[in-house]
């Protein structure tokens, strides 16, 4: 049992070691020397849990898909809104991306041309599919204008999401997220959601960037 908690602490620690090199200086610029390096391992033990850097890579990617339908289920069992459970889904995602290096890496492998093996969707796909269903549920529940193009918003929606985290990997620190993140939605309710509707939104969206800023 000892052996096994080892290995698999070893395990994460590869993978966060390798997050955190992808994250910084890209995919192709990362050798497997520099994770053994960064990840103060041997050889053997990285060859041990991984083949190759796409093993890794892929290690990544499933971990950043495990997050975001972890956060959506969590975000579904307490009862929320559809509209109020998407906009907790992305400042958690925002959240996340401020903390964890798994997840700001697999952001920058899923726009890099990184291979997504399958049975694993691609991030963006998965994503998009996320927003659909919450975005259907939204205007059901009268929370949308009714006479939205779901399909059009929700590839709207995550463009914006992504983007916004895009540029400012390059431009700004990633505290910066939650505060974009709440503009991203300040921007969506006023275009969106009923008049009757907005301010309670716009409170919300307010009252999320207050609850993941960091400290």
């Amino acid at each position: 049992m000892a052996r096994q908690l080892r290995a698999e602490q070893t395990r994460a620690t590869i993978i966060t070691a390798a997050a955190d090199l992808f994250d910084r200086y890209g995919y192709e610029s990362t050798s497997l020397s520099d994770i053994v390096e960064h990840a103060h391992v041997t050889k053997g033990a990285l060859y041990f849990h991984f083949a190759a850097k796409e093993d890794l890579a892929q290690a990544v990617l499933e971990i950043q898909s495990e997050t975001c339908r972890r956060l959506a289920q969590e975000t579904d069992s307490r009862g929320h809104s559809s509209l109020e459970a998407l906009m907790r889904l992305t400042f958690g995602l925002a959240r996340q991306s401020v903390e964890d290096p798994v997840l700001r890496a697999g952001l920058r492998l899923a726009t890099g041309g990184t291979r997504v093996r399958p049975p694993l969707q691609h991030p963006f796909t998965e994503l998009l599919d996320i927003v659909t269903a919450r975005l259907l549920g939204a205007v059901k529940e009268a929370d949308l204008n009714p006479d939205i193009d779901v399909d059009g918003v929700a590839h709207s929606l995550v463009c914006f999401f992504v983007g916004t985290r895009i540029v400012g990997r390059s431009r700004e620190p990633v505290t910066r997220q939650p505060r974009r993140t709440a503009e991203m939605w300040q921007i969506l309710i006023r275009g969106l959601v009923p008049v009757t509707r907005r301010a309670r939104y716009l409170s919300l969206a307010a009252r999320l960037e207050r609850e993941i800023a960091p400290v």
